[in-house]
């Protein structure tokens, strides 16, 4: 998909596919997983941690965590299905249940797991189903990760003051227990960085970046 938003954003004009999950069958697998997965928490290494996040493309979502004051590094990758090693093609068919998601290394003496959801939030459409901007299939779609029942609580809590300020909307995104994560292919890492005269990124990703840094100035390496 976002090899053709490139294209049609060098054209001067926009398409998007359909969504491929409706909010209702959104809600049904989110149950499903809640009360039938164990969730798998990963262990600290050297003061470090790891939290895992899905919002739409890895590229945009990687650049903005990597950003954040305490964040030692962001992975690319691909969580929340039902397939073994998926991939960035198979993942894009829509039928992996994977979504490009994010391993976000942090240091918890400097960020918490809290800050890390705060982030997560401020720098998406926080009621876009199935995707962020352009980018567009169930692939693209929101899941915060959790690996124990404090994180669950921070979630639901955060997600539960939001609907009350959205009245009519929600949130859209899930909120899965983690079980595994997927690295992706290596031209993925550091998309942003390594690419940024790329169409998409300068029309899509900077842009998201940006945003996010409007938002929280606070949290961002360059004040801290």
């Amino acid at each position: 998909m976002r090899y053709t938003i490139i294209l049609v954003l060098f054209l001067g004009s926009l398409s998007t596919v359909s969504c491929q999950n409706s909010p209702e069958k959104n809600k049904a697998e989110q149950l499903e997983k809640q009360t039938t997965v164990t969730p798998v928490e990963v262990p600290s290494k050297n003061g470090l941690s790891k939290a895992y996040f899905a919002s739409g493309c890895f590229w945009c979502v990687e650049a903005v965590f990597e950003s954040v004051f305490g964040v030692e590094e962001s992975i690319s990758g691909y969580s929340g299905g039902h397939t073994e090693s998926p991939t960035y093609e198979s993942t894009n068919t829509g039928t992996t249940g994977h979504a490009e998601a994010v391993e976000v290394i942090y240091n918890p003496k400097k960020v918490s797991f809290s800050t890390l959801v705060d982030v997560y939030f401020n720098s998406q459409n926080i009621t876009q189903v199935n995707g962020q901007g352009p980018d567009r299939g169930s692939q693209y779609r929101s899941i915060l990760f959790y690996q124990n029942q404090e994180q669950k609580e921070i979630i639901d809590k955060k997600i539960t003051n939001l609907n009350n300020q959205l009245g009519d909307q929600k949130v859209a995104a899930q909120v899965f227990p983690f079980e595994k994560f997927w690295i992706a292919e290596e031209y993925h890492q550091d998309y942003e960085k390594n690419n940024p005269t790329n169409p998409y990124i300068q029309n899509v990703s900077i842009p998201r970046l940006n945003r996010f840094k409007a938002k929280m100035p606070e949290v961002l390496k360059e004040n801290n």
